[in-house]
């Protein structure tokens, strides 16, 4: 997902999607010890959308702790 997307999101549905994606990553993770699949460019993937969500909650954070 875009960092534009993840902007748009609320709090509340950015932390849905996080914990989404944190779950995707267990299942991919667990299909791969089993060697049921390949899935390491959607792990990539999924790992660099979690960094965005979390830059994005971030950047959240200290723009309310400065007052703007």
């Amino acid at each position: 997902m875009k960092a534009e997307k993840i902007r748009e999101l609320s709090e509340r549905e950015l932390e849905v999607q996080a914990n989404d994606w944190q779950n995707q990553i267990w299942k991919l993770r667990f299909q791969a010890a089993t060697g049921q699949t390949e899935g390491v460019r959607k792990l990539r993937a999924l790992r660099k959308d979690i960094a965005r969500a979390k830059t994005v909650q971030r950047e959240r954070e200290l723009k309310q702790a400065h007052g703007e």
